[in-house]
């Protein structure tokens, strides 16, 4: 059973994904998944705006309420031998805590919890074979984390030759403004930018406008957490109504990004290294061209204003 969408990545590609018997109401990857059974929910509207969003989860939040729920007779009539969830951050998918108390009154021998706890790459890189040890299949977690750290550090080594080494702001949330931390920071500096806000290892910070508006970035790459970019198209158009917006120097050299923070960025699993592809071809077009553009990222520009309530 895997609650998590980047477990649920991991389990696939470790070559096990016939034995998934559920999953969480996010995971939508690899194409099939979504045919199982759902044991789970968010408490709040998805549909809503980020600003929307933002209030409802800090209003649970603050009543020390979960953000999601877990179908417990669900999880139950599908008897799984392990269950993986994660540890890092309650406002983002099921907590450890919550899927514990669905557990808690089972009389027949309770499943296995595996509980993923990345925060940077050398964490995601633990998960993987954290996720391939208990469901026996240890060897090929090192075989995939040795894949992964040999693709994603030729990137780098060519990325090393570039002219240019731009300044990158990272943007994980519309409103209020986050910057990604985690992961991301390494992904930037090792696609040839230097990252501005956020720090390896930390959970994402506010980002307040003024603090992004003088730093200036030379590149902007907009990802909100669980936003896919058909829907980020609609809704960055908001930006454009932050004071000094246009005279950001990424706004005047046509450098603003969207990427698809839901597929790709948000996600501590095997398709980070995707993520350092995507913004290898935005900031060194002349060094990296996957194919991507169009799929998981866009130009800003492309984007009309799009704006919600």
């Amino acid at each position: 059973m895997s609650l998590l969408p980047a477990a649920t990545e991991i389990v696939a590609a470790l070559g096990i994904e016939e034995f998934l018997v559920g999953r969480s109401h996010e995971c939508d990857f690899p194409v099939g998944v979504e045919g199982l059974p759902v044991c789970t929910q968010a408490r709040v509207d998805p549909s809503g705006s980020a600003e929307r969003i933002h209030r409802e989860v800090e209003a649970l939040l603050a009543e020390t309420l979960s953000v999601y729920l877990v179908d417990a007779q669900r999880l139950r009539d599908l008897e799984p031998t392990h269950v993986v969830t994660q540890v890092t951050c309650a406002a983002c998918a099921v907590s450890l805590a919550e899927v514990e108390r669905a557990l808690s009154d089972w009389v027949s021998p309770r499943p296995a919890l595996v509980a993923l706890d990345s925060s940077d790459l050398a964490g995601v890189f633990r998960d993987i074979e954290r996720v391939a040890g208990p469901l026996g299949v240890l060897e090929r977690g090192s075989d995939l984390v040795a894949r992964l750290r040999r693709r994603m550090d030729a990137i780098r080594k060519r990325a090393r030759s570039a002219g240019s080494r731009p300044r990158v702001a990272t943007i994980e949330w519309l409103s209020p403004l986050m910057a990604a931390g985690n992961w991301m920071p390494e992904v930037v500096e090792m696609a040839g930018g230097e990252n501005l806000f956020g720090s390896v290892g930390r959970h994402s910070p506010w980002l307040e406008w003024e603090t992004l508006r003088t730093a200036d970035p030379d590149t902007v790459i907009v990802f909100p957490c669980g936003f896919a970019l058909s829907r980020l198209r609609s809704e960055a158009g908001v930006l454009r109504a932050l004071p000094g917006w246009e005279d950001l120097a990424a706004v005047r050299s046509g450098r603003v990004f969207l990427a698809d923070g839901n597929q790709l960025f948000n996600r501590p699993g095997p398709r980070l290294a995707e993520t350092l592809e995507t913004v290898t071809e935005i900031l060194h077009p002349e060094l990296f061209c996957f194919g991507h553009e169009g799929r998981l990222w866009n130009r800003f520009d492309d984007v009309g204003d799009g704006r919600t309530g």
